[in-house]
Formats: C-alpha cells, structure tokens, sequence
C-alpha cells in the first residue's frame, strides 16, 4: 500500500506520546513492504533537524513550519470559531496548500490522520480511504481535567475546552475508521456520541529497547514516575503523590526514594526536589531508570486512554501502581504487571506492599512481561493497522 501519515507533530525523536506512535507504526510498516509518505507540522529547529532520521522511514517527507505565535495567532478565532482551541491551534493554511498538493499528484491508497487536532484537513473528503487515529477519547480527558479544583482563569478555559471537545468529537463520524487504544475509550464514546466506525488500536511498547534486564527483586526502595513532565496531567500526578501518597509510604518506609524522570519539568516540578525526591529532567536512557526502580507510581488523576509509563515499566518487569487511568484499558487482572488503586491510602498501601515483599515484586514484574510481549508490541499493533487498511481497500 502506499500511505499518507498526517500528523500534528514531527515524529522524531521517539521519546514519548503521539512522536512515538507514529514513529514505531511507520516503521513497522515500512518493514512490511508499504510504501509511507509524510506530511508534519515542524515547531522548531530540532523538527526540522529530524528529517534525515525520517527519511529512513518515509519515502517523501514533507514539514510544515508552525511556529508557536503563529499558533497563537490561529487561536484568536477562537473568538467566533466555535472548534476546540487545541484544534484552532494546528489549522494553517500551509498545511491544507501542501496537503492539496501532495494528494492531486499522488495516488494513495489511504491516509492516516493523527489525533483529533488534524480531523478538519480530511474530515469532508471522500475520495480515499482514511482513518482518524484519537490517542484517547479527549473528552474523556477534558471531563477528567475539568473537575479537579484549579484557578478561576483555569477552571473557565477547561469547562470552555471540554464544551467544545465534546461538541467536536463526533467528527470522527466523517472518517472510514477512528481508532482509540482501550475499551473503556471506546466504549465511553460509542456511548457518548453514538458513532459505530470505532475501532481498537492499543498503544505499543518497543520490545527491543524495553525487556528484562537482569532486574535486581532482592532489595530496593526507589519509586519512578515517568513522562513529559510539562504536561498538565504528569504535573498534576507528582504533585498529589507527593503531598498525599508518599508522606503515607514514608511512615512505614522512611528510606524510600522518589525519583522523577522527564524532560521540560515545569518550575512547579523543579520545586519538589529535596533530599529524598529527584527531578532528573531529560533522560537519554529510559530503560536504565526503570531497571533501577523497585515500583513504577502512575498516580493519574487526568486523562484517558493507556499511559506509555506503565507499558514500558511492564515490559521490563517492573510492578506498576497506578489508577484507573493507565490500567483499565490493558484488560489485565490485578497483579498482572501492575495494580490499580484508587486513593490515597490504598495507593499507598499497595505500594508499601510490594516495596516488604520481594517476592511479589518478582512474581507482578514476570506477569507483566508476558502481557505485555504477548499483545502490545508495536509488531502486534502495526499488523494490526495494516489489517484494518485492507479492509477499507
């Protein structure tokens, strides 16, 4: 097949969210035999850095420059423009120019169009076949977001937000297929807006960067939390387990260590650094921290969908502790690589519990190795999406 990605960001580097997604489908792709075209917003120097690297997988690689205050610009029609600002902010007329042209002297067989912000550059054609791929369902998300307690200036830009994703989000209806990562996404919008194209496509983890290490069960006392730490839903994460959840762990663990891995970390992040909590910034070798963690926390109030955190963990055999948001959309059983908690004290508990028992640690970190390569190798997931690209040719 010859397939378009259109996508809201240069995906590459890898490291995390939508760039990952993106990078490690194409590329399985490609080893398939596909030829794959694509079409990106670029930001900054490093994205525009990223086309030789992109190359290697795509046949033609075409960036769009969006820089951030023309972005701003966009999101000044916000004002009569009744669309999710998330999707005003990536709407430039470039991108539809080059996108025009890349479709009259191409003949693709389909195009995969990332994430809700980059619906409306497809959402009315009908001439090939598409597919919108929605990381989770954002409504969903903004739902989540909206009722945790902020600042009034905040608290009015998320109920304004989740108004209009909700308002939005049945544009998925106009594509051949939409694709979401978990059953409780898909069930939640199948409900929510009545549309029957969904599909599920679960996130993936990299198999040959994420195994078993020769993880030491005997000992430990280190905590890891793991993501893009200027994303609302990672800030707010760190900061509720650091004032509610680790002052309960610490009680029956004094020594313990909470570490705190990402890149960007906000002032807010930076500022929970202490004697026994590191903020590490960038880390070039994920993998190694996870090894060197005795329990993955994934303490997420906001969000949707699976969360990479808890896929990698798992793949290397470390337990996870986490909420509802990372586990419900795995379908495994608790102990299964991972242990879902809902509040403080029972988030605390769980941890404790495996931080006194090397025992459980072994045996949750080898349950979860075998989920994880069993279904959600990036493999599995790009045959996966091959599959549903043949049903609609």
């Amino acid at each position: 097949m010859k397939l378009l990605f259109l996508a809201n960001r240069t995906p590459y580097p890898p490291f995390r969210g939508d760039k990952l997604k993106i990078y490690h489908l194409a590329k399985r792709l490609k080893a398939r035999g596909h030829e794959l075209h694509l079409l990106c917003f670029a930001q900054n120097k490093e994205d525009f850095a990223a086309r030789a690297k992109l190359e290697e997988i795509f046949s033609e690689v075409h960036l769009v420059g969006l820089p951030t205050w023309k972005s701003a610009l966009n999101c000044v029609a916000a004002l009569w423009d009744k669309k999710p600002i998330q999707v005003l902010y990536f709407q430039e007329r470039a991108m539809r120019q080059k996108l025009q042209e890349l479709m009259s002297r191409n003949r693709f067989d389909a195009v995969h169009v990332q994430h809700l912000r980059m619906a409306p550059y497809l959402a009315n054609t009908k001439s090939l076949p598409r597919i919108l791929d929605l990381p989770d369902a954002f409504s969903l998300y903004w739902k989540r977001r909206k009722e945790l307690k902020s600042g009034l200036l905040k608290s009015w830009f998320e109920r304004l937000e989740a108004r209009r994703v909700l308002a939005y989000e049945p544009v998925m209806d106009q594509f051949d297929r939409a694709l979401v990562c978990s059953k409780e996404d898909l069930s939640y919008l199948e409900a929510t807006h009545g549309v029957q194209n969904l599909r599920l496509l679960p996130n993936g983890v990299d198999l040959e960067t994420f195994y078993p290490r020769d993880h030491d069960y005997s000992s430990g006392n280190t905590l890891l939390f793991t993501g893009n730490m200027d994303y609302a839903p990672n800030v707010d994460a760190v900061h509720y387990f650091v004032a509610d959840v680790l002052p309960l762990i610490r009680e029956k663990c004094p020594q313990v260590r909470f570490v705190i891995a990402g890149q960007r970390p906000v002032e807010s992040v930076k500022s929970l650094a202490s004697s026994t909590v590191e903020v590490t910034g960038f880390v070039q070798d994920l993998a190694e921290m996870y090894n060197a963690a005795t329990v993955v926390v994934a303490p997420m109030r906001i969000g949707a969908g699976t969360q990479n955190k808890v896929l990698e963990a798992m793949a290397m055999g470390i337990p996870v502790v986490c909420t509802n948001i990372g586990f419900e959309g795995l379908e495994i059983a608790q102990g299964e690589g991972a242990f879902m908690q809902l509040d403080a004290a029972t988030f605390a508990a769980q941890v404790i519990e495996l931080l006194q028992q090397a025992d459980l640690r072994e045996m949750t970190g080898r349950k979860g190795v075998a989920v994880m390569q069993a279904r959600f190798g990036w493999d599995a997931v790009s045959a996966q999406l091959e599959q549903y690209f043949m049903e609609l040719l």
